[in-house]
């Protein structure tokens, strides 16, 4: 993994910046090729000093990309460390859930290169996907760069305006938690069917998890697998149509679920 000369600069290594760092170094990125801001270091990351991460320490040259994996609300305190860096050569790429690129404009300077990222949360097992939007300052090497950074976590995707992070927010951002509760919901169904939750838990998990590793694997369009796993007048035929009845869809109840994540993202970032 290649991210530039002057290495890679991490703000933050809590969940996501650990998942992150985790990915690069599997990935082929040297140790002493990374610098971490971190206040309270895991020992994880304490381990890795003695393999040549350099911790708290803010690096002579400017770095040739800068993650910013803060939380939003101490993103204000962690800028002007790395302030001098912008206007410059390096690369700056944010995963502050709801912060415009505007406002790293604003505290980084006008003419920064800018990447802002939305990653999920399955990206601590290497199964995420993030999707990435970039200001008028950002190359297409840097872009490139900035992909390579998120695809050893998982998959990325290029979107077409900052406008469609709300969405993204809203679908990946938030959609484990949709997944998730579907899990609750089959595993009460079942035990109220007569499993016990044990069993119950162990069907429904492999089966999401089954489900959508062949419909990756197949890069087939859901609506056909559906097709492919319902035969007429059968057991899954009967569960679908509850599923999908007119009055409750399912695709309704998911517009009104997108709708409202993305209207608070929208309120978020004002």
């Amino acid at each position: 993994m290649n991210v530039g000369d002057n290495g890679v600069l991490l703000l933050g290594c809590g969940k996501m910046g650990s998942a992150l760092l985790r990915g690069w170094l599997e990935a082929g990125l040297l140790c002493d090729q990374v610098t971490v801001i971190d206040p309270r270091p895991s020992d994880w990351l304490l381990g890795l000093q003695d393999k040549g991460v350099i911790l708290n320490k803010l690096p002579e040259k400017a770095p040739s990309v800068a993650v910013i994996a803060t939380k939003p609300q101490i993103m204000s305190e962690a800028i002007p460390d790395v302030k001098a860096y912008g206007n410059g050569v390096t690369l700056f790429i944010s995963i502050a859930a709801g912060t415009l690129i505007e406002t790293f404009e604003t505290l980084l300077g006008a003419e920064t290169p800018i990447v802002r990222a939305m990653p999920n949360t399955p990206a601590a097992v290497g199964k995420g996907i993030t999707a990435l939007v970039s200001n008028r300052n950002v190359g297409a090497s840097q872009l490139a760069t900035a992909e390579t950074i998120f695809a050893t976590v998982g998959d990325t995707v290029l979107l077409q305006g900052e406008e469609q992070m709300h969405a993204v927010t809203a679908l990946s951002g938030s959609g484990p938690a949709y997944v998730f509760a579907m899990a609750e919901a089959l595993i009460a169904a079942g035990t109220e069917q007569g499993l016990s939750a044990a069993i119950s838990t162990r069907l429904a998990t492999s089966t999401i998890a089954g489900a959508g590793a062949l419909m990756k694997e197949l890069d087939a369009h859901p609506s056909f697998l559906r097709e492919q796993v319902t035969s007429p007048n059968g057991t899954t035929a009967a569960g679908l149509e509850v599923l999908m009845a007119q009055e409750r869809g399912l695709v309704e109840i998911f517009m009104r679920c997108l709708s409202a994540a993305a209207e608070r993202s929208r309120e978020l970032g004002e």
